[in-house]
């Protein structure tokens, strides 16, 4: 599952990518620096801890993102 996000501070997007397979649980910010995490949970935690709606262009798809990890969160599903 990734999600890239328009941030109003940066030129690139955001990108969330939680990878199962791999075991790749990671969050690279709109300045390029980077957050890795051990597990899925620990990732979903940091976002909810970290992002604000109001610092994305299309407040929905971060929305829609947070929706996606919390059904995640809740049935382990993967999309």
């Amino acid at each position: 599952m990734e999600f890239s996000l328009c941030s109003f501070d940066g030129a690139l997007p955001v990108e969330v990518t939680i990878d199962d397979d791999n075991g790749r649980y990671t969050i690279r910010k709109s300045d390029r620096t980077g957050e890795y995490f051990n597990s899925p949970k620990e990732l979903i935690a940091w976002v909810k801890a970290h992002f604000r709606e109001e610092e994305f262009c299309h407040p929905h798809e971060f929305r829609g993102m947070l929706a996606k990890l919390a059904e995640y969160e809740i049935n382990g599903l993967q999309f």
